[in-house]
């Protein structure tokens, strides 16, 4: 049982400038208004305050949402949850994005978040592909089970309402081509009072691998009364626009894209804007990028062994297709001070251009399709709405996946 086969596939390609024949519209999120509407995705150990205020430099007007938490983690005041919820005074509107299974519990956090002014749009995740997600019932999996769907999205929805906290979806395609759920899971999402729905337009089984689904986003957005989003192999401008020309998507989600790149969001304002702007940054400015944001993560860490240590995975993203030799490589990607990445970093030749072949090429990670586990019976009744028990050990079902594709990162997009 599915919502029925999907649309040819498309995907962006990186290629030529940015151009578009008229400005991309402003988003409406409740009161809030994004310009340009771009969304950063929430990704775990990156979309941090640090990582957070470098990217609204380049586009001010956006949406830059934190790391994604869990709602019961959040009611139960853990500490290292709240630490993640933080945001600059300045930061405004401020986005979080939920994950919870249990309707009861979701809206217990959103009260919680409501009362204690903690966000300005809450954002619910049921895109996440990662096994230990899944495996209970959550992220991607979730949407199959109709009920309680509806039953979590109008929880979250009812307990932001009385503050006007406009509360968005996050979904991808389905489970897998034979289980596919984004048509029904969007129109329950509308009509249970969600401000705008998000598409990855990927499937579980995809994980982040292969082209995304650009005619599956289009007929989304002609079938909802809501604002829709795409998402997905948006590494330029340019294919933000082919996203927005191809579908009629009201904005677009940024993930990997911005990695080592937060400089992308200038050129999307601009691209949004009309203009035909790309920020080619020389290995100079690329450097003094790349000391501002260690510099941002010890502020934000309160200690700067750590907040170096933070920093290193964001190297290689940076000086991704530079000639950078393997040794200083090597020791860049063991940094602890402000003072030594500085140091190695002046060893760089701030003339170096931008190395331009690796504009539109992928970013973090591309591999293989995902295991697909999912609690025993999950796809026996679509509209059971039983919470899973997220206590006690659940049996499974690994689906079909790729050979030796278990692993994931730390960092998976919204």
């Amino acid at each position: 049982m599915s919502d029925g086969p999907a649309a040819p596939p498309g995907a962006g390609t990186g290629a030529g400038p940015p151009r578009s024949d008229r400005p991309v519209p402003a988003l409406r999120l409740g009161r809030h208004r994004i310009d340009p509407p771009v969304v950063l995705a929430p990704m775990a150990g990156v979309t941090n305050v640090a990582f957070r205020r470098l990217c609204r430099e380049f586009a001010p007007g956006g949406l830059f949402t934190c790391e994604m938490v869990t709602a019961r983690a959040l009611i139960e005041r853990h500490p290292k949850t709240l630490r993640m919820i933080t945001f600059d005074r300045d930061e405004r509107p401020r986005s979080l994005q939920l994950y919870g299974v249990d309707p009861a519990v979701v809206a217990d956090a959103v009260r919680m978040v409501v009362d204690e002014g903690l966000a300005d749009h809450l954002d619910l995740n049921f895109g996440c592909p990662v096994p230990k997600v899944t495996r209970r019932g959550g992220g991607a999996a979730l949407p199959w089970r109709r009920r309680l769907f509806a039953g979590v999205v109008r929880a979250a929805v009812g307990a932001a309402a009385p503050a006007g906290v406009p509360v968005t979806v996050k979904l991808r395609l389905g489970i897998d081509d034979d289980h596919l759920t984004y048509r029904t899971a969007g129109r329950i999402a509308a009509d249970v009072g969600a401000a705008a729905v998000t598409l990855h337009a990927r499937t579980l089984q995809q994980g982040y691998a292969g082209p995304v689904d650009l005619p599956a986003i289009a007929e989304l957005k002609r079938s909802l009364p809501i604002p829709v989003l795409g998402n997905g192999n948006i590494w330029e401008a340019a294919d933000a626009l082919r996203m927005v020309a191809a579908t009629g998507v009201d904005g677009v989600v940024i993930g990997r894209g911005c990695l080592g790149r937060p400089w992308l969001f200038a050129d999307l304002a601009s691209a949004f804007a009309g203009g035909t702007g790309r920020t080619l940054p020389a290995l100079g400015e690329v450097a003094t990028t790349m000391l501002r944001h260690a510099g941002f993560l010890v502020e934000w860490m309160g200690d700067e062994a750590r907040g170096c240590a933070d920093f290193r995975k964001h190297i290689a993203w940076y000086l991704k297709g530079f000639p950078v030799g393997g040794d200083l490589r090597r020791r860049l990607a063991m940094v602890s001070s402000l003072a030594e990445l500085g140091e190695l970093l002046g060893a760089l030749d701030p003339r170096v251009p931008f190395p331009e072949p690796q504009l539109g090429e992928p970013r973090g990670r591309t591999g293989a399709s995902a295991r697909v586990i999912l609690p025993a019976g999950w796809l026996d009744d679509t509209e059971c709405a039983d919470v899973p028990d997220m206590d006690d050990p659940l049996p499974l079902v690994e689906g079909r996946s790729a050979p030796g594709t278990g692993s994931h990162e730390r960092f998976p997009p919204m």
